[in-house]
């Protein structure tokens, strides 16, 4: 396929079958109830057209959230057992409250598509990992009967409202299996993934204190065995309130003493009780990363959670019973827990354990081809690992499933877009998304109705007040400002855990912009209502008044056939200067010689700004990521600034110390 031209999308999509999305049909429902704009019949063909009937859709999602969030719990057939008071009794941010008086359970929704016995026997869950020829089937009965034991099983051993769970589990069955059981009975859920070291794990299980924790006894990725029965027993030795340990035994270990066993948790056959909750009781816990000191508790509610995923996933995605719902991440990050909202809507849900490339770097491609995928996610550079290893995955496999491919993570470039469309399907939808642990969904992204155009985000979603402004707080337009949001949104945190005045909350998100939501991501909101993402706005590039994101660098140096990764800073320096060094990690048989360095430079002068040609290039043997794959960039600011390495980073946030080691020592060699 040839890539069109700038102004042109990559793909469109079919105008009777955009008529036919959830969106459409959800917005013409509530054009008759709530007031919404209507969506008209007829097909839309024009480019500009279906952008201005979204944006109308949009604003008034966001003008009148009384009426569009009451539109959401009434379309989703939100079950409450005692009726909200009100929709949201305080519009401010924070301290809005959705839902007053509500009482619902999260578990009993993502089950109920399973009380049909029409649906008892399709799958619920597939499964695969590296290990597995033919995914693992649980269907939606099974899945009801494990929850129901397990949620039956944590009442005996006192687990109620309120109760702290942890897991330290891959995405496995009896990942979903035990936080479908923790929301039934009303106990907040928390998960960390096995590659997190004992450290990692303490830093964040500590702060909430478990009654119980699951936990395997190891796992297996990249072709090996990783046992980590040293590191459950330091994490029962540190959590001196777990009740219960209980095993789970991937590598089939046998259990550790005193721990309960899995199988014997999960055999009974007890149909689900659902604990009845406030709205805004906790769901989950999930965390920030943690690279700038212990990562923050972030507290999510049962009915927030619910809501917004219900939206995100039918409206933003067209999931439904028919499709099947795959999406790489780790229980450690906050796509884990959006993939089991597949669940919310019916959807078939393919849960993956393992490498995406092993043994080969399409091996993600392959899993979704195996378990026949429909609507696939990844991150931004496992797209342009692809595209490095010049894999061909619509030709060598059978892709036909596919009808939409997200990707999040990181922004994904230009030449991302184009790999996708010319190498993995010319048809496809390309969803990419951006949003964050802190609000558990996105802001931006996916709408089924809309072109995409290349390197850019098909548009804010529903409900979402997103805007761009300068540092004045005046909104712009096809220029790169602050991502804000306006209104609230009811996943926002109800706060952090051990945050009692709030004001560790108001400190990350309102300290800029008191009552509006400042995410720290840098964004152009083009006049064609599409979104561009630049990168973290707290590791912008500003040289001579220019700002850019560093996504933007990226973007072009790693196109270079030698450059595996790289990593640009920007520092003010004492005497009014700016040095912009960029770090490389080279391909392997690749050398930093003078040829390559001019090269990249030259590559960033032409393709990108003059401005931004970097004073130095640096190879190095690797760079630090966060646990969950992000590459680390305010950090390492703060190590060539001078700042000590256990001032600059939470060491158990971090993926390789002794990459962080190198920009320490060179920091301290440049004020020597």
């Amino acid at each position: 396929m040839s890539t069109p031209p700038q102004d042109q999308p990559l793909w469109r999509p079919n105008p009777a079958s955009a008529a036919a999305t959830k969106i459409v049909a959800f917005q013409n429902w509530a054009a008759e109830h709530h007031g919404a704009p209507a969506a008209p019949l007829a097909p839309c063909t024009d480019d500009e057209q279906a952008a201005a009937r979204y944006a109308d859709l949009h604003a008034w999602s966001t003008a009148d959230l009384d009426r569009f969030w009451t539109a959401v719990t009434q379309w989703f057939d939100v079950r409450f057992s005692t009726a909200p008071e009100a929709v949201l009794t305080d519009r401010a941010m924070p301290g809005a409250r959705w839902f007053p008086g509500a009482r619902l359970n999260y578990a009993e929704h993502a089950l109920r598509f399973g009380e049909d016995q029409a649906n008892a026997d399709k799958p619920a869950l597939l499964h695969l990992d590296e290990t597995a020829d033919r995914p693992l089937t649980v269907t939606w009965s099974e899945l009801r009967r494990q929850v129901g034991s397990l949620a039956a099983a944590l009442r005996a051993q006192g687990v109620g409202p309120g109760d702290r769970v942890g897991a330290y589990l891959p995405n496995i069955p009896q990942a979903v299996v035990a936080l479908l059981a923790t929301a039934s009975v009303g106990a907040v859920w928390t998960s960390c993934a096995p590659d997190f070291g004992a450290r990692s794990v303490l830093d964040r299980l500590q702060q909430i204190e478990p009654a119980v924790l699951f936990a395997v006894d190891g796992y297996h990725y990249g072709g090996k065995d990783h046992d980590r029965t040293d590191v459950v027993a330091e994490l029962r030795r540190e959590l001196p309130t777990l009740r219960a340990v209980v095993h789970v035994p991937l590598l089939g270990g046998p259990a550790p003493e005193g721990a309960l066993h899995w199988d014997d948790l999960v055999a009974a056959d007890v149909e689900p009780v659902f604990e009845q909750v406030p709205f805004d009781h906790p769901l989950w816990v999930l965390y920030s990363s943690g690279t700038t000191g212990l990562p923050k508790a972030i507290v999510q509610s049962q009915g927030g959670i619910l809501v917004e995923h219900l939206k995100q996933a039918a409206l933003h995605l067209d999931l439904g019973p028919e499709d099947r719902f795959l999406w790489y991440t780790s229980t450690g990050w906050m796509m884990w827990n959006f993939l089991v909202a597949g669940l919310l809507v019916g959807s078939t849900v393919v849960t993956y354990d393992g490498s995406p490339g092993h043994p080969d770097t399409g091996a993600f491609w392959s899993v979704a081809a195996r378990t026949r995928a429909t609507v696939l996610g990844t991150s931004a550079a496992y797209v342009m690992a692809g595209r490095k290893a010049e894999l061909h995955p619509g030709r060598d496999l059978d892709l036909s499933a596919v009808r939409c491919i997200g990707t999040t993570g990181s922004p994904l470039p230009p030449d991302g877009f184009r790999w996708i469309y010319q190498e993995v399907k010319e048809d496809v939808w390309l969803a990419s998304v951006s949003g964050g642990t802190d609000v558990c969904s996105c802001f931006v992204g996916g709408v089924p109705t809309l072109p995409v155009h290349l390197g850019e985000i098909q548009a804010p979603c529903l409900g979402a007040a997103v805007e761009s402004w300068d540092v004045q707080g005046r909104p712009l337009t096809d220029a790169v400002g602050e991502l804000v949001v306006t209104e609230p949104l009811p996943s926002m945190p109800t706060g952090f855990w051990n945050d009692p005045d709030g004001e560790r909350y108001r400190d990350s998100y309102f300290d800029m912009f008191p009552g509006i939501w400042r995410h720290g991501d840098w964004i152009t909101a083009t006049a064609r209502g599409t979104v561009v993402i630049h990168g973290r706005s707290d590791s912008t590039l500003n040289r001579q008044g220019v700002r850019m994101g560093s996504s933007d660098i990226y973007e072009v140096v790693e196109r270079l056939p030698e450059i595996a990764e790289s990593l640009v800073i920007g520092l003010e320096e004492p005497d009014g200067g700016y040095w912009m060094p960029l770090f490389v990690v080279l391909a392997p048989g690749a050398a930093l010689d003078d040829d390559l360095r001019g090269r990249i430079r030259t590559s960033l002068r032409e393709q990108l700004s003059p401005r931004h040609v970097p004073d130095e290039v640096i190879a190095v043997t690797g760079l630090p990521h966060t646990l969950t794959g992000k590459r680390i960039e305010v950090p390492v600011k703060r190590l060539l600034s001078g700042t000590p390495l256990e001032r600059a980073v939470n060491p158990g946030s971090v993926d390789n110390l002794d990459h962080l080691r190198f920009f320490e020592q060179l920091g301290r060699a440049r004020r020597a």
